[in-house]
């Protein structure tokens, strides 16, 4: 599948996948978003984004309305969206096309087409054509690759207590497809294979820049988590800084490494297979179950079973086409539980830099693995992470992880099978003709995983 990189006016990249169907118009060039920086928590240590400009977005309702606003408190995992940020704070908002006019959309004769009400369908400010799937640079970002300079240095009598820093990092929207309703649940399996495929292509863009610490791809879906839009679109941050809730799960892995000699990514698979009354689904390269400890009601993990996968780049052949069946099959659950579509906050967990013997890269004991936090603990009850979760950070789960996974289990779903399908490859540049997708086969090391697991397992029984 090719990839076209454009550049609207303002300079911001919109990358198309698949044909290119049409061309950016002229426009306005914008100014950066102005007071955008960092500012540090005295008292934790943690980073607060500052972006004013984004309260300038147009709201639900309006023919621009924004993709997501995000006000309601959110998982660990998106708790942190600056470096060694509070796991308490909340997450920023989605980012929003723009509201400027669409001059010239199509050339045709008579009366200008009526401008689409969803800024993401084709003819919007972003997309201004039809398309397969498309990711652009947000318009109000939190971060940027040149952000400007931090309207205030710190404190002028120079006690180090006051600091600010630039917003460096990514901010990008990916849209799934053209097609306004819809979810990973209701995509064909082409569609979902080419979701997996754009997530994989741009994470390993963005770990290209070294300064990239960590890489998020995430998706908000429902009124309930923010989003103000259902066209199906998730997005990517990427930071420069090591967040709190990633050094975290860094300093866990180190601390079970040296306890026991044991990846705890591989340790977890093991548990996770071994309690079967947490498992939701089976699937030949990902664990899909429930955590031990889950935090929101009928949480789902999906972590990759082979060790090695510690990102989006590391995926086989058949993995990928496994995670895309997983995910698809995860949401289906979450839509047959309640009778409605569930909301949820999705977060893919790559590994992130860390510093090692040949510089900073990933984490070798990280396993990658999509996180989903429903809010709902009933069809008409959502858990709120109310005063004393965001004061301490210590999660009250409001349902018992192994009924929530037996719940979910027993939803009657068509498993996603799709043996004739494969996630394409991206490719750039010209001369190129799309190639076909063969039917993708399981990787040849991932019974000798197992059985390298396995052996783990024994090891740790045979020594407690």
């Amino acid at each position: 599948m090719r990839r076209h990189t454009l550049v609207h006016s303002d300079g911001r990249r919109l990358y198309v996948y698949g044909e290119l169907r049409g061309e950016l118009p002229p426009a306005e060039p914008t100014q950066a978003p102005p007071a955008l920086h960092l500012r540090r928590d005295p008292l934790t240590g943690g980073w607060v984004a500052v972006s004013p400009a984004r309260n300038t977005r147009p709201q639900t309702g309006h023919a621009d309305a924004e993709p997501d606003a995000e006000p309601d408190p959110v998982p660990d995992a998106e708790a942190d969206p600056v470096p060694e940020a509070d796991p308490d704070a909340d997450a920023d908002a989605d980012p929003v096309p723009d509201a400027d006019p669409d001059p010239d959309d199509v050339a045709h004769a008579g009366p200008a087409p009526a401008r689409p009400a969803c800024p993401l369908c084709p003819g919007g400010p972003e997309v201004p054509f039809s398309y397969e799937a498309a990711v652009f640079e947000n318009r109000f970002p939190s971060f940027m690759a040149h952000p400007p300079a931090p309207p205030f240095p710190g404190w002028a009598g120079g006690v180090d207590v006051l600091q600010t820093a630039p917003s460096k990092g990514r901010c990008e929207v990916v849209l799934y497809t053209e097609e306004h309703d819809g979810s990973l649940a209701t995509l064909s399996p082409e569609q979902v294979c080419r979701v997996v495929a754009v997530w994989r292509d741009r994470s390993i863009d963005l770990w290209s820049d070294p300064d990239h610490v960590v890489v998020l791809v995430f998706e908000n879906r429902g009124e309930a988590v923010g989003a103000t839009l259902s066209h199906p679109h998730g997005q990517i941050y990427a930071f420069t800084h090591l967040p709190r809730m990633f050094r975290e799960r860094v300093d866990a892995g180190t601390r079970h490494r040296e306890a026991t000699g044991r990846c705890l990514g591989c340790d977890l698979v093991t548990a996770d297979d071994e309690a079967t009354e947490r498992v939701v689904a089976k699937n030949d390269s990902f664990v899909v179950a429930t955590p031990f400890a889950a935090r929101w009601p009928y949480e789902i993990h999906v972590r990759a079973r082979r060790h090695g996968v510690r990102r989006l780049g590391d995926l086989g052949t058949g993995e990928q086409l496994d995670l895309a069946q997983a995910l698809r099959d995860v949401v289906l659950r979450y839509d047959g539980l309640f009778g409605f579509p569930l909301p949820y906050m999705m977060v893919a967990h790559e590994s992130p830099g860390v510093p090692g013997p040949a510089g900073r890269g990933p984490d070798p004991d990280w396993h990658l693995s999509f996180e989903f936090f429903p809010p709902h603990r009933s069809p008409t009850k959502l858990k709120v992470r109310a005063s004393v979760e965001t004061a301490t950070g210590i999660f009250i789960n409001d349902t018992l992880p192994e009924s929530s996974a037996a719940a979910l289990a027993a939803v009657e779903v068509e498993h996603s099978r799709w043996p004739d399908r494969c996630v394409a490859d991206i490719f750039t540049g010209g001369g190129l003709a799309d190639r076909p997708c063969h039917p993708a086969s399981p990787p040849t090391d991932r019974a000798a995983d197992r059985a390298e697991r396995a052996d783990d397992h024994d090891q740790k029984r045979t020594t407690t």
